[in-house]
């Protein structure tokens, strides 16, 4: 069992910045790859962000290449996703997960049905 709490979020002006963490309980998270999802209303959850256990690999979807940044530091069972230069399409409720299982130190996933353990969402809204 590994609980996801989040914290950040919220309302920002375009080209602003955020810094979304996600802190979870048990050491077992620092061997779990996390990813980043975010949802709108009528849309697939779709994955912004990932790497693995070390966080030594990592992968961005190609909306958001450049401008976010996922980190962990496993000292602190945390991850982190600094968003930049915002835009109003990021306007989203965004999650962070892990999967129930340890893969090896370069592995992540993509799916969001590969991911077991889910924070609560916290919404960021991006203003014109």
């Amino acid at each position: 069992q590994v609980q996801l709490v989040q914290s950040g979020g919220g309302l920002v002006p375009a080209g602003g910045s955020l810094r979304l963490s996600c802190t979870a309980s048990g050491r077992a998270f620092r061997s779990l790859a996390v990813g980043w999802f975010r949802q709108v209303p009528g849309k697939e959850r779709e994955n912004v962000a990932a790497c693995s256990w070390t966080c030594g690999t990592t992968r961005y979807g190609d909306s958001v290449k450049g401008r976010f940044t996922i980190t962990r530091d496993n000292a602190k069972n945390t991850a982190y996703l600094q968003m930049n230069s915002l835009k109003p399409e990021d306007t989203a409720v965004y999650y962070c997960a892990a999967p129930s299982f340890r893969g090896g130190s370069t592995w992540y996933a993509v799916a969001d049905y590969e991911y077991e353990y889910w924070g609560q969402g916290v919404q960021v809204t991006v203003s014109s």
